[in-house]
């Protein structure tokens, strides 16, 4: 049996991607992917902008059974966890599940350290005097562009002017 290599990011299900191709005709200049539905023994063909959107590969600590989302696949409920990964979506780093709860504490710590490694790098580049620069401008944009549409809403409607309008003029 073919191993998955990538998962749907919001349905699950297991897919591998099979080839990578330039289309032709209405799809000329994009990248098409080539990728095998395992779950449906189903092959098909999307833009690789879809993709990467709504596909994720499936890293080497996933839970084979839920393809990394904590959720119960087996009996389609995702209001239960899984349970072959407790509904960490995770297992032990050699793929195997675990087999007591001190392993579980190592693999939720893991979770823990890398998304605390990330939330560090985000902070990180929020705090780039570029980043503020940047999020100062857009914020300021989006207070012009908000007032002046308040302005011309305002100015566009019902007054006690000839016609509706409103007095705005000398």
């Amino acid at each position: 049996m073919t191993q998955p290599t990538h998962t749907h990011r919001t349905s699950g299900g297991r897919f591998t991607q099979t080839g990578e191709q330039m289309g032709g005709g209405a799809l000329e200049g994009q990248m098409l992917v080539f990728y095998h539905d395992l779950d449906k023994d189903i092959s098909s063909i999307t833009t690789e902008t879809d993709w990467r959107q709504n596909w994720r590969s499936i890293a080497p600590d996933d839970c084979t059974v839920c393809m990394g989302t904590g959720h119960d696949h087996i009996k389609g409920n995702k209001a239960n966890p899984c349970g072959h990964c407790y509904g960490l979506g995770k297992v032990m780093i050699d793929g195997e599940a675990v087999a007591e709860m001190w392993e579980l504490a190592t693999v939720a710590t893991g979770i823990i350290n890398r998304q605390q490694a990330e939330l560090n790098q985000l902070r990180q580049v929020a705090n780039n005097p570029g980043v503020q620069t940047l999020i100062e401008q857009q914020r300021q944009q989006a207070i012009d562009e908000s007032t002046a549409r308040q302005e011309q809403e305002w100015r566009n409607g019902k007054g006690f002017g000839p016609g509706g309008q409103r007095y705005t003029g000398d």
